[in-house]
């Protein structure tokens, strides 16, 4: 197949039809750039195929799109992609919004138009690129298509048929979305969430007329927003949450489609692509001229995989945070059929493909490198941090409640479930510390050899670190920031601790512990603006060493030791779970007091999170809708339990490793399972 020819894929026969003002190929013999409508609707009517145009009510364009009825079940409709004008049929096409002159603008289906021709000399198209199993789905170069996952294999072409689009086949405003659209949750709200409500809504980014998310940050009075301006993964989920938390569904079902769309664009770094199933960080709609006209524009998303990111570091959290949503979504608005769709299930299954291949690590935590995660600089948080493995612990719960379990799956189902019981307990036994566990690491033996270690890691004493053993309550505990061999970084993560909590990787125990800890120390994670990123700050010659003299992660700044009011969502998340709302209510209060006089800061600077951040952005947009996520969710405690775990008792059954059958003595999970019995 070359980048012109027609995506067979599973079921399909080569059959593409592509309405394009692509310039590098030849389509069909011919150049697309020197066909008008006219002639293709010509085409189209002699063959007896129809061009459907609607107007929509959430879209200001009209739509003209071509589609197969290629039915599998009679649940699912493998090429009906939802959708209003965003995208037609995802294995073909992405639709642009185009206006031409003084005409009324319409949607066409045209290849995607990206910022640099660099996307189509992707290396990830190989000899397997006609192989139909879900393993070894490739994206041919040039279409940037969607792969689809076929159930069966339909040999009758009799099957397959032209038709028209209906409107109630839209999948991006659907009729249970009008709804929740048109009846926002009424209640008193202040004048401060009044006027966070204003800048959240002010901050909305739309694509051919539809909400699709908000930008990072929307401070007019910044004359360099760099990427503030894109709409992020991991900064809108605060801002989806609270719209669905006020009823408003529309704009989180259009993102969540919008990014799964596109997931499958190629992505390079100097003509490298990293793995199949990658979220982007960011997406930013770009008005471009349309075949070098001034008058005549098309608007395109335009995604960062990292490739334009700082340090170039691809966002392993994306398609963590992506998943996470989904669920919400569905949780909240009661709208499970998202999660049941073909290229919703296969997006799942794409991201846990690439979260799950085996490599040379022998741990069940995942490794990534530095700055892959909320804290994208260089802060010596490369291998195993606690963040990505508390996104990916939710993340595989999720995917467990939300795949469809069938022949195609069910080694995967399985091999989450797995994944779910060792990660669990390889982040309860050995990246918990407590008074007790700091005690059995200050008497630790070094240098031991067999599988009845008990320094498994080869930790060495001298590494507890002199600020912890007077920091450390009796009372409570957390879970450290990193773990690798010969080495724990005892640094306190807020959002890895926090998200534990919210997922149920830790006991309840252990739990408990992390928000006695954060009460005890409340002066130090919270201070006067909550909630710190990390603790200690980096300082000195292991500032200079760690970071590489990063000017803007000096210490108690941005990500070294910076307070970030975003964090506040998820800390009311966890005090409400555990059933400490007072806590959460306590900070909120905090804030409250500062946010709206200092203009809704990105971070605050100083150990005490006294002064707006030096480099902060204004009006930062996960700023906003983390206090107003925060003060919904304390107002609807019903809701809040939607969105966290309990302890599922079912991962402590089961023993993935299955020593006992190798003819060793036993597994030393079984002596230490007693300890994290709820």
């Amino acid at each position: 197949m070359t980048s012109g020819s027609c995506i067979g894929i599973s079921t399909m026969k080569p059959c593409c039809r592509i309405l394009s003002s692509y310039k590098s190929p030849l389509l069909f013999g011919f150049s697309p750039t020197k066909v008008s409508d006219s002639i293709i609707m010509g085409m189209l009517s002699r063959s007896g195929h129809h061009i459907s145009t609607h107007q929509h009510k959430y879209n200001t364009c009209n739509t003209q799109i071509l589609g197969y009825k290629h039915e599998i079940n009679s649940n699912r409709r493998d090429f009906s992609v939802s959708g209003s004008n965003w995208g037609l049929y995802r294995n073909f096409s992405t639709s642009f919004c185009v206006n031409i002159g003084s005409f009324r603008p319409r949607v066409v289906s045209l290849v995607p138009h990206v910022a640099s021709d660099i996307r189509n000399h992707s290396t990830s198209v190989d000899s397997h690129a006609r192989d139909t199993s879900f393993e070894k789905i490739y994206i041919q170069n040039g279409l940037n298509a969607k792969p689809l996952v076929i159930d069966r294999i339909e040999t009758d072409q009799s099957n397959l048929d032209f038709e028209e689009v209906s409107e109630n086949e839209s999948s991006v405003n659907i009729d249970n979305l009008k709804d929740l659209s048109e009846n926002k949750v009424q209640r008193e709200v202040s004048e401060i969430e009044k006027e966070a409500w204003k800048l959240l809504e002010d901050a909305v980014v739309t694509y051919c007329g539809n909400p699709v998310g908000t930008v990072a940050a929307n401070d007019t009075a910044d004359k360099q927003p760099l990427n503030y301006d894109q709409v992020f993964i991991r900064d809108f989920v605060p801002s989806a949450l609270a719209f669905l938390l006020n009823g408003e569904g529309e704009i989180v079902k259009n993102f969540l489609l919008h990014t799964l769309q596109l997931q499958s664009w190629e992505k390079t770094v100097d003509c490298y692509s990293p793995g199949q199933g990658l979220m982007p960080a960011s997406f930013k709609v770009r008005a471009v001229p349309l075949d070098g006209s001034n008058e005549a524009f098309e608007e395109v998303l335009d995604p960062d995989f990292g490739e334009s990111a700082i340090g170039r570091v691809a966002p392993v959290d994306s398609g963590l945070w992506w998943i996470i949503l989904l669920r919400a979504y569905g949780k909240l608005t009661g709208d499970y059929d998202l999660q049941d769709r073909v290229d919703v299930q296969t997006g799942i299954r794409l991201i846990l493909k690439l979260c799950l291949t085996d490599g040379f690590d022998m741990f069940p935590s995942l490794l990534v490198t530095d700055g892959s995660c909320m804290i994208d600089r260089r802060m010596g948080i490369h291998g195993h941090p606690l963040e990505i493995q508390a996104l990916f612990y939710s993340a595989l719960r999720c995917s467990r409640e939300m795949l469809i379990v069938n022949d195609a799956t069910k080694n995967l189902v399985a091999a989450v479930s797995n994944r779910l019981s060792a990660l669990s307990f390889h982040m309860r036994e050995y990246y918990w510390v407590d008074m007790k566990k700091i005690n059995e690491i200050y008497r630790y033996k070094t240098e031991e050899y067999s599988t009845d270690a008990v320094n498994k890691f080869n930790i060495y004493p001298e590494q507890i670190p002199s600020w912890l053993v007077d920091w450390i309550s009796d009372e409570g505990g957390y879970f450290i920031g990193n773990l690798q061999p010969a080495h724990m970084d005892f640094r306190f993560f807020t959002l890895g601790n926090l998200w534990a909590i919210v997922s149920s990787l830790g006991t309840t125990k252990q739990n408990q512990g992390i928000l006695n800890l954060i009460e005890a120390k409340w002066d130090d994670i919270i201070a006067q603006m909550p909630l710190k990123i990390c603790y200690p700050a980096l300082e000195g010659e292991e500032w200079r060493i760690i970071t590489g003299c990063d000017p803007k992660n000096t210490p108690w700044s941005y990500h070294n030791g910076g307070s970030w009011p975003t964090l506040l969502w998820q800390f009311t998340l966890a005090c409400m779970k555990m059933g400490r709302p007072d806590l959460a209510q306590k900070a909120v209060d905090s804030a409250e007091k500062r946010l709206s006089m200092d203009r809704w800061p990105e971070y605050y600077d100083t150990r005490n999170g006294r002064f707006i951040g030096k480099q902060s952005r204004l009006m930062q947009t996960w700023t906003i809708a983390g206090f107003l996520t925060s003060k919904m969710l304390l107002e609807n405690p019903e809701k809040a339990s939607l969105l966290f775990w309990e302890e599922d008792f079912e991962l402590l059954q089961n023993c993935v490793c299955m020593l006992s059958k190798t003819g060793r003595k036993k597994c030393a999970r079984f002596a230490a399972r007693s300890k994290f019995l709820v």
